[in-house]
């Protein structure tokens, strides 16, 4: 037999066995035969290239032991850990996180009828390939094997927490913003403050982030996550997923350094319906640039071929008309708990991976931006994105026709101002002492983009809102707390802003 009958012959009995899972939920939960219409979609045959794929598998009943399922499943695993995927394969890894779901819920929903063994043989095929696909999964801080399970078992169930990645460049950011969420908003959440190794937050500066206010810890992600192909002290934005999955929480919001909130965190856990849904809420980015990125537009249409659209892509005016940047990842919400949405996550942090993002995910786009909402995708995570795409928080122009910021504003379900990014500064760019309170902010009206990163922004053509007495009251304390930290950290570091 050849190597290409083999791996079509090991990658068919795999397939085999994903049917035979269904089919057996499907007796023990009493089932509809329409169970099996999204598998037809999910699996593919191989052809020369493993990572390629050819046509789809004709689905058929057959009666089988659940010893010959495992050996199904236990081909495909070999399969996945025998052939790699390479970097540029993103719509293929998402193929392959959709069959480990499968196995998950099988090994869930038919624990009643497995042996302990034939559970624990199951729960290893799935630890095996997820760290196949994911070595990073592996935690240096244990001397054993540690895989997709044992992260699980990590998550504290039913907890909910904020997480804050930051390194030395956005420490005074950081602490705004825990100003921001504590002594303004009163937000009693738990807060993890991320960060990647001693070069990245200094001891000194982990002790006095945590004394700012209660239930306030720090996480070395490197001490969570095998580095070897990861290379998060030099990784900038990279950090960010990995945060989020390492996190102890189940619910978690990722904040960025620099974001600021206008509603206590808590309600958009406990009332914002659309995450309440999903178990994901992302927030869009400024609608730029349309046109002028059609090598990217190639490229996302080309991982999603063979690929049923969620209603989120359904909807986007980024993906379907041409604009440059889906996603303001400055607050990223996730519930972990939920398992389309972990391996989701999953596939977020593998696209920000050193050898991944370096020749693709940063190439084709900007920084982590499009990497929670294409993970969650081509995974096949429904997920949630805000109503409108990012608006502008700012100032009038002196033709009062338009409002003028550095910032982007993001929205409620209500269309009330929730949160933005860009800190307190007035233009953390020009000025590091300059704070301001924003009166008045705009969306769903046409961006005129700043020459460069320093210059501002403005939107025009839609409706002028001025901002309530209560969300500039509630800045102005934000602004205020943060004078105070700043003071604080000049005495404690003698650290210069001018």
């Amino acid at each position: 037999m050849s190597v290409l009958s083999q791996m079509r012959y090991r990658f068919l009995l795999g397939a085999l066995g994903l049917v035979l899972i269904v089919l057996l939920i499907r007796q023990q939960n009493g089932l509809s035969h329409s169970t099996l219409a999204p598998i037809a979609t999910t699996l593919q045959t191989p052809t020369k290239n493993p990572s390629e794929a050819s046509s789809d598998i004709t689905l058929t009943h057959g009666d089988h032991s659940l010893t010959q399922l495992l050996d199904n499943v236990s081909a495909t695993s070999s399969y996945f850990i025998d052939y790699p995927l390479p970097a540029s394969e993103f719509g293929q890894m998402g193929k392959r996180l959709q069959v480990m779901q499968h196995w998950i819920e099988a090994r869930q929903s038919l624990s009643d009828r497995m042996t302990l063994g034939q559970a624990d043989t199951l729960r290893t095929h799935i630890d095996d390939t997820a760290l196949s696909l994911f070595p990073f999964l592996h935690n240096p801080s244990q001397s054993s094997y540690t895989s997709l399970s044992h992260l699980r078992q990590r998550f504290k169930p039913g907890s909910k927490g904020i997480v804050i990645p930051t390194g030395q460049k956005t420490f005074r950011y950081a602490c705004h913003l825990i100003s921001n969420l504590r002594d303004t908003l009163g937000s009693k959440l738990p807060i993890e403050v991320a960060y990647a190794g001693e070069s990245d937050l200094s001891a000194s500066n982990r002790e006095f982030i945590c004394r700012l206010a209660s239930d306030i810890e720090t996480v070395d992600v490197l001490q969570v996550f095998d580095d070897t192909t990861l290379d998060l002290e030099h990784g900038g934005w990279a950090i960010k997923t990995f945060a989020a999955l390492g996190s102890q929480y189940e619910q978690v919001l990722v904040l960025d350094a620099d974001a600021i909130l206008l509603q206590a965190p808590e309600t958009i856990l406990d009332r914002h319906t659309g995450y309440k849904s999903t178990g994901t809420l992302l927030f869009h980015d400024r609608l730029l640039w349309q046109g002028a990125f059609k090598e990217r537009h190639e490229w996302w249409e080309k991982q999603l071929e063979h690929h049923n659209p969620s209603q989120a892509l359904s909807k986007s005016r980024v993906y379907n008309d041409g604009y440059a940047e889906e996603c303001d990842s400055g607050l990223v919400v996730l519930d972990k708990s939920r398992l389309s949405v972990l391996l989701g996550v999953l596939h977020a942090c593998w696209q920000n991976t050193k050898e991944v993002r370096d020749n693709w995910t940063y190439k084709m786009g900007y920084g982590d931006k499009e990497s929670w909402w294409f993970g969650l995708e081509l995974s096949g995570a429904q997920y949630t994105f805000e109503d409108h795409y990012g608006g502008m928080l700012g100032h009038l122009n002196p033709d009062k026709n338009k409002v003028c910021s550095f910032t982007i504003a993001h929205f409620d379900e209500q269309e009330k101002l929730l949160w933005y990014n860009g800190g307190l500064l007035l233009n953390k760019l020009k000025n590091n002492t300059e704070f301001d309170v924003p009166t008045h902010y705009m969306f769903d009206g046409v961006w005129e983009k700043g020459a460069t990163k320093p210059d501002h922004s403005c939107m025009r053509d839609a409706e002028i809102r001025e901002t309530s007495e209560q969300e500039r009251e509630l800045v102005r304390k934000s602004v205020e707390g943060a004078k105070a930290i700043d003071a604080r950290i000049r005495q404690f570091s003698s650290l210069d802003f001018t």
